[in-house]
């Protein structure tokens, strides 16, 4: 990249922008739909069940495609992957509003999420050219796109209710077209351009992709998914069985392959690594399941209308903006443990206030629980990434980064598949006190689990 002239801090801020606007897609529509699911129910004739596909498929497809986008942006340039998937975004949310079925619309959704999917990994690849160049800080840069990150999936229920109820559930693809070529064309104008790589026969891509060990991975989760979605009237025991077969294939492969989907020896060797995959999903189970609960909840049983939903989850879209650059000072001063102690602390009061919608659903108290849960989910996720970024080596930058969005999805498909079996017998006090106690658990295991991080360097 020596032919690239060094960046202004000017231009530097425009590439950072730009990547922000693509980061912030997926998170965005990953929250969107939160609002928009009794629409899709009643649009398309669904039981509950059915319609939490249209999440599932779209974090299905982001929890493959996160590492292998990273793995292809290492291979032929984080900026050209970039760009490439705000194409996928525009043209899928052109086409995706005329499916004539509900199946059709998933399928959008898995393009999408893969469009998607190639942003904040090249977008972190590309920090350190543009902080080389530039000379600007690497952490306030990174904080930027975690403040993207983070503030997409928390004004996605106030965008998506407002879109929803005024011009339906097409909108929510529609609004991705403008803000994909704003992101294109400003990172084609102004990010570093991508050092010149050799042809690759595809026949050498593709192995290099592990295209077997995406395809055991997934088998693996479609298959334990709809599993549990079954478990609370007829199980399906083979498909336990083909979800354990197809995992130890998954682990088999990737064990003896060169180029491993997911390199499971590089993280046996990096402990802190795991603690920050198993930590993140297991935050991410506790933070979706009232994400995705709350709506249904207010909608069905409070019979609130998607609009006023969304607007009842502002206090957390308000509070997680307003509260990142105090979040990212605090980890500055303090270190990443007290970080994770007291979002995590946070977490847990904020998870066991759900209860008090079982007796009342009036707006001062969703208004107060969307409150408390935008603190620990500023604070914790805003930490998840320092300790990411800390752990991990910058030759694996890429990978690393998407093995953590993989476990942002896998806890957010989990926590659908544990809202299917909550309300599968109606959305009712019962059902969403059951869906209390499991954030609560789930709360304080993360608890124990990240009082187990320690600090390598003083700068942590």
């Amino acid at each position: 990249m020596s032919d690239v002239p060094p960046m202004t801090p000017r231009r530097a801020g425009l590439a950072i922008a730009s990547l922000s606007v693509g980061t912030l897609l997926n998170p965005l529509n990953s929250s969107m739909i939160a609002v928009a699911l009794l629409t899709f129910r009643d649009a398309f004739g669904l039981d509950v069940l059915t319609v939490t596909w249209v999440i599932t498929a779209f974090y299905l497809a982001s929890a493959a495609g996160q590492p292998l986008m990273g793995r292809l942006g290492d291979r032929f340039g984080a900026r050209r992957l970039f760009l490439f998937g705000m194409i996928v975004v525009a043209i899928t949310c052109v086409l995706t509003p005329f499916a004539p079925t509900f199946w059709f619309v998933c399928a959008g959704r898995v393009a999408l999420a893969i469009g998607t999917a190639c942003a904040f990994p090249s977008a972190v690849a590309l920090l350190h050219p543009i902080t080389t160049r530039s000379g600007l800080s690497s952490p306030r840069l990174l904080g930027r796109l975690q403040m993207a990150n983070t503030a997409g999936a928390a004004i996605g229920p106030v965008i998506g209710g407002l879109l929803v109820t005024f011009l339906g559930w097409q909108a929510i693809f529609w609004i991705n077209v403008p803000l994909a070529l704003i992101a294109f064309f400003g990172v084609r104008m102004f990010a570093p351009i991508d050092p010149a790589r050799g042809r690759q026969p595809m026949r050498t891509v593709l192995a290099d992709s592990d295209v077997p060990g995406v395809l055991t991975f997934t088998a693996a989760l479609v298959a334990l998914l709809v599993f549990l979605l079954g478990v609370t009237q007829k199980p399906q025991w083979v498909l336990l069985v083909v979800a354990i077969a197809a995992a130890g294939l998954f682990v088999w492969r990737e064990l003896t392959t060169r180029t491993p989907f997911i390199d499971l020896r590089m993280l046996s060797r990096n402990r802190r690594l795991v603690l920050v995959y198993t930590g993140f999903a297991l935050f991410n189970i506790v933070y979706y399941v009232v994400f995705f609960g709350l709506p249904q909840y207010l909608e069905e049983f409070g019979d609130y209308r998607a609009d006023v939903v969304g607007l009842l989850m502002l206090p957390l879209a308000s509070l997680n903006i307003l509260l990142t650059p105090f979040a990212a000072r605090f980890i500055e001063r303090r270190g990443i443990r007290p970080a994770f102690l007291f979002g995590v602390g946070w977490l847990i009061v904020a998870s066991a206030l759900l209860a008090l919608l079982s007796t009342s659903v009036t707006p001062l108290i969703p208004l107060l629980i969307t409150a408390m849960m935008g603190v620990p989910y500023c604070v914790v996720s805003i930490a998840m990434s320092q300790a990411l970024y800390s752990a991990a080596t910058r030759e694996s930058a890429g990978v690393a980064t998407g093995i953590f969005q993989t476990s942002r999805y896998v806890g957010a498909i989990l926590s659908t598949t544990m809202l299917g079996i909550a309300f599968s017998n109606g959305t009712t006090p019962a059902s969403w006190i059951e869906v209390t106690i499991t954030a609560t658990v789930l709360a304080v295991v993360l608890l124990v689990l990240v009082s187990r991080w320690r600090p390598v360097t003083r700068t942590e």
